[in-house]
């Protein structure tokens, strides 16, 4: 991923994440083919899930609705979670396969020490924040205060809760000891703000599995965009690939998309995700949309020149007009093709004498 965020009217390319999430099962030799699906199907990056699960859930903790719908309503969130979890070997092999295909590795940490794991000794950067960890205050601190570039999912926040992690990150990005006020002091300095433009992502998102798409509010972008300065993105659960297309047609700079090899198998997340076939048509056509967007002026396109003469029309002779009749709406119309004078010019013409006789149907001129 790039250094800096270019605006959407001078981006040329469209970030796009393929994320595997936790579609492995725990599974190493299935978190490589989904490494090596991604990267056939065009995608920039692929991610995973780093978590440890004693960290991220407490053991009472309840299932979502989506959850018990696609796994075992009587496990736990705790139990579903653990059986999910990649140990940290898995993630050096992963990184690995990544190089050797082509695809940048991501990964989103969920604990402090899954995150320290990953900028430490991973060295991943950029990270990206999960939804669920926006309100995590000492996550999103320390996050900021490793230096890397942040991608920051908003979903289920609102435009203050999203203000509130942007200032906790400002304040890590300039190496303050966290605390309220040094947070609202961060978020306004000059300062703050420049380190945020660099390094931050904010991707839109609603966190739903499958989101429908009343509830995807593409608009939330522009908010996005308007109230931070930042450049923005979709981190889309809706099924199917029409919402990550209409985003980049809106101005997304990054697209994330789950994707699995099987939507039939065991799983909370793989009945909401892209097949290999479909993440690879959602590639292509973000790919032909971001080069339909070109660059907002409107003149002829270079394919379209050969085309004019011959669909636009000329002024000709309706009629026989002899030498020195006026030529009137009787006698003046317009035809193709194109070379010759313009229609624009009718009134010009109409009533004026002709300097020659014409045939019907002859350009006038």
């Amino acid at each position: 991923m790039q250094t800096h965020h270019p605006s959407p009217a001078s981006r040329t390319r469209v970030f796009i994440i393929a994320e595997a999430g936790v579609n492995h099962n725990a599974d190493l030799q299935q978190a490589l083919r989904l490494v090596e699906a991604a990267a056939a199907a065009g995608a920039d990056a692929v991610k995973f899930q780093t978590f440890k699960t004693a960290e991220l859930v407490s053991q009472a903790a309840p299932k979502a609705e989506y959850q018990r719908l696609t796994t075992d309503e009587a496990e736990s969130q705790f139990e579903m979670i653990r059986k999910l979890e990649l140990d940290w070997p898995a993630h050096y092999l992963l990184r690995a396969r990544c190089r050797e295909v082509g695809i940048q590795f991501l990964s989103a940490p969920f604990d402090l020490t899954s995150l320290n794991f990953l900028v430490t000794d991973l060295q991943l950067n950029p990270i990206k924040i999960p939804s669920g960890e926006i309100t995590n205050g000492p996550l999103l601190w320390r996050a900021a205060a490793s230096g890397c570039r942040l991608i920051l999912s908003t979903g289920m926040a609102s435009l203050g809760e999203v203000e509130q992690a942007l200032a906790v990150l400002a304040c890590g990005y300039r190496g303050q000891p966290p605390s309220l006020a040094a947070f609202a002091e961060a978020y306004h300095s000059t300062e703050g703000q420049r380190l945020l433009r660099e390094r931050v992502v904010l991707l839109h998102c609603t966190s739903e599995y499958p989101a429908p798409f009343d509830s995807i509010n593409l608009r939330a972008m522009d908010t996005l965009a308007s109230a931070f300065g930042l450049p923005v993105g979709l981190s889309d659960h809706s099924s199917g690939i029409v919402m990550p297309i209409a985003a980049v047609a809106r101005g997304a700079v990054l697209i994330e998309k789950h994707f699995t090899l099987d939507r039939s198998l065991p799983g909370p997340d793989h009945a909401a995700s892209l097949e290999p076939t479909e993440l690879a048509e959602m590639v292509r056509a973000i790919r032909a949309v971001e080069v339909a967007l070109g660059d907002g002026r409107k003149i002829p396109a270079q394919v379209e020149l050969k085309n004019r003469d011959v669909v636009r029309k000329r002024l000709v002779t309706l009629t026989e007009v002899a030498a020195g009749e006026c030529f009137s709406e009787a006698n003046l119309g317009a035809r193709r093709p194109g070379n010759g004078i313009s229609p624009m010019a009718y009134w010009q013409w109409v009533g004026r004498r002709a300097e020659r006789a014409y045939a019907a149907d002859e350009p006038v001129g």
